[in-house]
């Protein structure tokens, strides 16, 4: 089985630390580590994994960075530049993009122009450009492996079959910390109350996305790219216990599922070591103490997010561009506490009606879309 060194593009997030963690008990070497502007985190990084390259995306992050480790022979560098030549490092095959928001696009088409394998955490990346994504993975011959749990259990799901014989794709969701709950009980909901997640350890953006379910929403245009399916052909359900992460449904009425701990670790091995499986530090699945499987349909009134999310797929276009920049704005304002947690998917719906379609065909194309999201997203929070 071939070694695979791997870059890890968000490495001092929830999933570049997770990441590690796998590199570590499997042997994997460490080419390069990206991140934002978390020094200390990035430095110790560095001096356990010994990278050739290290980047900071803030300037003076990286600034503070090179002096650390001006004892080493570990390259510094910064800004989107310097977590581009991350991503295309000759040293590393692999490229685990764990960057947040729309930020890992480039990045992201970096390492495919590279010919890398893209370990993709960074869902964004083809909400918002997925048709011109997966084209340049097709044109440059680079693998693009999903690292979401749900899109992982897919992905295994669907090895050995053909496309034709898919019927459906039933996409889980945990239903987030306020499963249940009604529109007037969501109004007081405070950023404390949205970041308890009853499952996942997962960073600020994520878990505010899987309260207001446009993280399944995401999830639906991630995978409609991934797995070249319509909107209608992936069905939702609710499943509270995060125990079946996904499941395939083919045309003979047969349903694959995918089950495992609730552990982002075995998500990530599967698509560093794809198609093989070796032992890892993923915790074990006991099927005697996980207790009973319960799924339900998700509630499209009282979690706008979602509905907003299904409107945009089915529109195409830099709809779900739009959806993405406006969600990425609102939800940072709300953890600022400068808006309700209702206002969320207001905002977003707000873009929707005010900002122009366009193909989303090309970056100028996407950037536009984007820009214009969140300035109307901007515009719609300063007003309440």
């Amino acid at each position: 089985m071939k070694q695979r060194a791997i870059s890890i593009l968000g490495s001092t997030g929830s999933i570049g630390t997770q990441t590690l963690d796998v590199a570590e008990t499997c042997g994997v070497p460490v080419a390069a580590l990206a991140a934002h502007k978390n020094v200390d985190l990035l430095e110790q990084q560095a001096r356990i994994f010994h990278p050739h390259l290290v980047a900071a995306a803030d300037s003076a992050a990286a600034s503070a960075l090179k002096q650390r480790l001006a004892d080493t022979e570990i390259r510094v560098l910064a800004g989107e530049e310097g977590v581009k030549a991350a991503a295309s490092l000759p040293q590393a095959d692999t490229v685990v993009t764990a960057l947040v928001g729309i930020a890992g696009l480039e990045p992201t088409l970096a390492a495919i122009d590279a010919g890398k394998r893209v370990a993709l955490a960074n869902k964004e990346t083809l909400v918002c450009a997925g048709p011109l994504v997966m084209a340049r993975a097709k044109e440059k011959g680079a693998e693009i492996v999903p690292v979401d749990s749900e899109h992982s259990a897919i992905f295994q799901c669907l090895q050995g079959s053909h496309g034709k014989e898919v019927k459906r794709i039933l996409l889980t969701a945990s239903g987030g910390p306020f499963f249940g709950k009604s529109r007037r009980e969501l109004a007081s909901v405070t950023p404390a109350r949205a970041l308890k997640h009853p499952n996942w350890s997962m960073g600020a953006k994520v878990t505010i996305d899987s309260a207001t379910l446009m993280n399944k929403g995401l999830e639906l245009l991630e995978a409609m790219s991934l797995f070249s399916v319509p909107p209608e052909q992936i069905q939702i359900l609710i499943h509270r216990e995060s125990i079946l992460h996904s499941a395939v449904e083919y045309c003979d009425h047969s349903v694959i599922a995918q089950l495992g701990a609730p552990d982002m670790r075995l998500p990530i091995q599967y698509a560093l070591f794809w198609p093989n499986r070796v032992p890892g530090p993923a915790r074990e699945l006991d099927l005697f103490s996980c207790g009973s499987l319960s799924f339900a349909q998700p509630d499209l009134d009282t979690f706008r997010c979602l509905a907003l999310a299904i409107q945009a797929a089915k529109e195409g276009g830099t709809a779900p561009t739009i959806l993405n920049g406006a969600n990425e704005v609102a939800v940072s304002q709300f953890l600022e506490e400068k808006i309700g947690f209702l206002d969320i998917a207001r905002a977003v719906e707000h873009a929707l009606d005010v900002v122009p379609r366009e193909k989303a065909d090309t970056l100028d194309a996407i950037r536009r879309a984007d820009k214009l999201a969140r300035e109307a997203a901007e515009d719609f929070c300063a007003g309440h």
